[in-house]
């Protein structure tokens, strides 16, 4: 239960086991625990949420996390996009628990080294200014194979730290990093309750169907999404070797 403020804020993990880089990805072992038990448990200890879920439409990852006593929501198969469950999981716990959140925040399943003070780095900017309706992590990249990796989501700002695009493509470009810091997105991202409801009715967008990142619609759709630098070193778990490289960090 947070105690810094007055928002209800609900973190929601979305997980499913179809992923095309990695099959069975969230039950994927890291030191002998499922990825997505490490992910919920470090969630979790995050003062400032009221409630921690894991949105998914298998059993299997459902089972799993109320074995360990967490919270599971079972949702569609047919979302494509984590934010559709997000959002689908927000209104049943809603009504579960007859209350209304303020702030949602999506973590998502293949981040095991989050760390609950990202929570609070990623939820500050709404705090602190009701008129962002958006945040994303922005993270450092360390060298240019991550700079070069699809699985990786770059990132460039403007002066206010604001999102100008998204892509798996280098950028910026590859000839001026030695002047500009490489960026990556973070995937914790608190949206305002009625944000992302009002994000899952707009229509997907070119660049976001081109570049297969759910925030490019936010910009394309003309809102701005914030970045909220963390100063906790991540990685995401895109495929096995990802896993081997998380599991030494771990």
């Amino acid at each position: 239960m947070n105690d810094n403020h007055t928002k209800k804020i609900l973190a929601v993990i979305p997980a499913r086991m179809g992923s095309s880089r990695f099959p069975g990805k969230p039950m994927a072992l890291i030191n002998g625990k499922p990825m997505i038990g490490h992910v919920y448990e470090r969630v979790s200890q995050s003062s400032e949420l009221d409630i921690t879920a894991v949105a998914t439409c298998d059993c299997e990852i459902f089972n799993y996390i109320e074995s360990i006593g967490g919270v599971a929501v079972m949702t569609s198969a047919k979302h494509e996009r984590a934010s559709d469950r997000c959002a689908e999981a927000l209104i049943k716990l809603e009504n579960n628990n007859n209350t209304t959140y303020d702030i949602v925040v999506m973590v998502q399943g293949d981040e095991p080294m989050t760390h609950p003070e990202m929570i609070s780095e990623a939820i500050k900017p709404m705090i602190d200014d009701e008129s962002i309706q958006i945040v994303n992590l922005l993270g450092e990249i360390d060298d240019v194979f991550e700079f070069e990796d699809r699985n990786c989501i770059k990132v460039v700002c403007d002066l206010e730290n604001n999102a100008l695009f998204f892509s798996r493509e280098p950028i910026p470009t590859r000839s001026k990093v030695n002047n500009i810091t490489m960026q990556k997105q973070v995937c914790i991202i608190p949206f305002r309750r009625n944000f992302l409801l009002k994000y899952n009715d707009l229509k997907p967008t070119p660049l976001e169907v081109a570049e297969s990142v759910d925030m490019m619609r936010v910009l394309e759709h003309g809102y701005k999404v914030k970045m909220a630098p963390t100063k906790h070193k991540t990685y995401a778990v895109d495929t096995p070797e990802d896993l081997k490289k998380v599991e030494k960090y771990i």
